[in-house]
C-alpha cells in the first residue's frame, strides 16, 4: 500500500508539472503560422507524384503547410516550427523560381527512409507507404527532380523487399 507521504509527493509533483506545462504556453512564438505565397512550382512527372508529395512532404517542404491543432501547443510547437523552417530553407517546391539545392536528393532521402522523419510518420499515418507505393514515389521524385538513375532506384528497391 502506498503511504500518504508518497501520495502527497505525487500530488504536488503532478500539480507542478501541470503548472509548468501551462506556463510554457505563455512563452510567445515568433513563428508566423500563415503560409508565404507560392511563387513557382516544379514540373511534376505525374499527378500521383505531386499528390504523394503533398501528403508526405509538403508540410515542411512547401508554402502549403497544414497546421494541425497540436502545432500550437508548446513544447511540441517549437519542434514543428524548427522542422518547417529547416525544411523550407533546404528544399521548397513552392519557391521553384529560386535555386533549390535539395531536389536531387529527395528521392534518395525517401528511399533511405530518412524522409519523412520519424515523428511526422507517427502523427501522419497516411505517410506510412507500402513498398510498392514508396517505390513509385521514389521513381516519381527522381523523374521530377533528378538525382540517381531510375535504374539504380529499381535495383535498390528490389534489394529492400
Amino acid at each position: 500500500m502506498i503511504s500518504s507521504r508518497y501520495k502527497i509527493i505525487f500530488k504536488y509533483t503532478a500539480i507542478g508539472v501541470v503548472i509548468f506545462f501551462i506556463g510554457l504556453q505563455c512563452i510567445p512564438s515568433s513563428f508566423d503560422r500563415t503560409n508565404p505565397p507560392v511563387t513557382g512550382a516544379p514540373n511534376w512527372n505525374s499527378p500521383e507524384t505531386k499528390a504523394t508529395f503533398m501528403i508526405a512532404c509538403a508540410d515542411c517542404h512547401s508554402n502549403e503547410t497544414r497546421f494541425p491543432w497540436y502545432s500550437r501547443i508548446a513544447p511540441g510547437s517549437w519542434l514543428i516550427e524548427k522542422d518547417i523552417r529547416n525544411g523550407r530553407r533546404h528544399f521548397n517546391v513552392s519557391e521553384w523560381d529560386r535555386s533549390q539545392r535539395g531536389g536531387e536528393d529527395a528521392a534518395e532521402e525517401v528511399q533511405r527512409g530518412s524522409m519523412p522523419i520519424g515523428p511526422y510518420l507517427l502523427l501522419h499515418p497516411a505517410t506510412n507507404f507500402t513498398v510498392a507505393e514508396k517505390h513509385r514515389f521514389v521513381n516519381g521524385l527522381q523523374l521530377t527532380f533528378g538525382g540517381a538513375n531510375a535504374k539504380d532506384m529499381d535495383n535498390e528497391t528490389e534489394s529492400d523487399e
